[in-house]
């Protein structure tokens, strides 16, 4: 169990991760030109279906990582609208 909750861990911090950097990119050009509303929107939506999953379950890994995801999500998104 130690072992899949690990690697559980370890993926959902490389995948949130992933999106700090767009953010902060997004955050400090205040542009978001390149980003496209659509696909944020529905990724958005799909996270926090993801984040709900996680919750029914009490699966923490899936909860942590898709919360800090969507919060980045919709900073992104917001950028979007704000900065077109």
């Amino acid at each position: 169990m130690l072992q899949t909750e690990t690697i559980g861990y370890v993926a959902a911090t490389l995948t949130t991760i992933a999106f700090i950097p767009q953010a902060w990119l997004t955050f400090r050009a205040r542009k978001a030109h390149g980003v496209s509303g659509a696909t944020y929107t529905l990724f958005s939506v799909g996270v926090a279906l993801w984040l709900l999953y996680g919750l029914l379950l009490s699966a923490w890994p899936i909860v942590v990582a898709n919360g800090i995801t969507l919060v980045l999500a919709l900073f992104i998104l917001g950028m979007k609208v704000r900065y077109g």
